[in-house]
């Protein structure tokens, strides 16, 4: 995978942290994020390539972050991916409506999401 700037958004700070680490181990640029409000002011001055999000946030969801992401103006694609433990097919339909270029579900595989984020940075 080619090095990028990838934001991480989870609640659960550990897990957030530990994401960060996997994702330098690429060569990754990375900064995280714990809340929705804090997500969207982070993309805006970090202006990431990739955005591995969580849905259930507090403050703004999920959902409501990436809708904001993709209503920025960027000169280059974004790549989000929903990272949650929310894994029925409606959370997948609403990710995909929300904006979402895939939706992953925790715990998620190391290698299966590398493998997702080689395929959608293509």
């Amino acid at each position: 995978m080619q090095p990028q700037r990838v934001l991480i958004v989870d609640d659960n700070r550990d897990a957030a942290i530990s994401l960060s680490v996997l994702m330098s181990l690429t060569g990754s640029d990375t900064s995280t994020a714990f809340d929705g409000l804090e997500a969207v002011e982070t993309a805006a001055d970090f202006d990431p390539d990739v955005v591995l999000l969580d849905i259930g946030l507090p403050k703004l969801n999920g959902y409501e972050v990436c809708r904001l992401l993709r209503q920025m103006p960027r000169t280059r694609p974004l790549v989000v991916v929903a990272l949650t433990g929310w894994g029925q097919d409606q959370d997948r339909r609403r990710s995909h409506e929300a904006g979402f270029d895939a939706h992953l579900v925790k715990p998620v595989d190391p290698d299966a999401l590398l493998r997702t984020l080689r395929q959608l940075t293509r």
